[in-house]
């Protein structure tokens, strides 16, 4: 188990959407929503270069920049450096940004440090808490834990870091990465939630091993944000499959005699779980903040548990 102090606030900031993920953002509206996250308790911001080719990182940094270092905690990514880009029109990767820099995959040893160091001017830091690992399966599996863990281990024993992670969908990935013995956190995304928990022998492993977890993605993009899902909500970034929306829509209605709404059980889900330190929610507007300040709030009776499992809609 790392030393970070992963249980800061009710959740930790998701940065994708203050680097304009699917829309522009405003410089304002950026800074708001980290300072109404700060308001409500956040005490840990997660960015990567990949959100906004660099936008998230800086915006992130220029709104901390004020607050006690030692009051918060900051992880962002490695395994995508930004590269001088065409500038000839914007990113096609979904963030509203110019391409005036682009993506490069480099997993190397260099690639890692260059892209650290990167971050952290961005960020204005010294150092980070966490460092993911980005994606690795997307792009070369064997060459990122081979290559880019040794070297993010390496960057811990310098004190540029306190803990290595590695963040993906994919849990045939994580699993991997927790078998190197080099991680201390595995940030998993959308694949231990209320809907699905194709995750639960993988987070059984981290609470055996003292590997932390970070969960998100915990409303599946979109599927169990809002108390009751209607066609043409998204599940995984694209629309969701009817089945998926039929077996949310049923879980609300057992959430919904228990007094819960959909979103608030989503939230807490993952958090039950012993090795899950804590969840990140992506947020674009002060608005989304305090909505989901609220509903991690929420006080969720064991019952609802119990019943959703007794109706086959929760495994764990």
């Amino acid at each position: 188990m790392s030393d970070v102090e992963f249980a800061r606030g009710p959740f930790w900031f998701g940065g994708a959407g203050i680097g304009n993920l699917l829309r522009a953002v405003s410089d304002d509206d950026a800074r708001a929503t980290v300072d109404a996250a700060w308001d409500v308790g956040v005490r840990g911001f997660d960015t990567a270069p990949h959100y906004g080719l660099g936008l998230s990182e800086r915006r992130l940094g220029a709104a901390l920049a004020d607050r006690p270092r030692e009051a918060y905690a900051v992880s962002t990514k490695v395994g995508r450096l930004l590269v001088p880009g065409p500038d000839d029109g914007t990113d096609d990767d979904g963030f509203a940004v110019p391409n005036d820099v682009v993506r490069q995959w480099d997993p190397t040893p260099d690639g890692v440090r260059r892209s650290l160091d990167a971050s952290l001017g961005r960020l204005r830091l010294d150092h980070v808490d966490v460092a993911y690992l980005h994606d690795p399966d997307v792009y070369d599996l064997h060459a990122g834990l081979t290559q880019a863990l040794p070297a993010l281990a390496a960057l811990r024993d310098e004190g540029v870091l306190r803990a290595v992670g590695v963040g993906s969908n994919s849990v045939a990935a994580l699993s991997e990465a927790v078998d190197t013995g080099l991680c201390d956190v595995v940030m998993l995304a959308g694949r231990y939630t209320l809907l699905e928990q194709p995750a639960a022998a993988l987070v059984a492993t981290c609470a055996e091993r003292g590997v932390d977890v970070v969960a998100v993605g915990v409303y599946n993009s979109g599927l169990l944000s809002r108390p009751l899902p209607e066609p043409g909500t998204t599940y995984d970034y694209a629309p969701a499959p009817a089945e998926l929306v039929e077996r949310a829509r049923t879980i609300a209605a057992v959430c919904d005699r228990h007094g819960v709404t959909l979103p608030e059980a989503a939230l807490a889900f993952p958090r039950r779980a012993a090795a899950v330190r804590t969840i990140a929610i992506g947020v674009q507007s002060a608005d989304q903040v305090r909505e989901n300040a609220a509903r991690a709030a929420a006080t969720i009776p064991e019952a609802l548990w119990d019943d959703l499992r007794a109706e086959g809609l929760l495994a764990s």
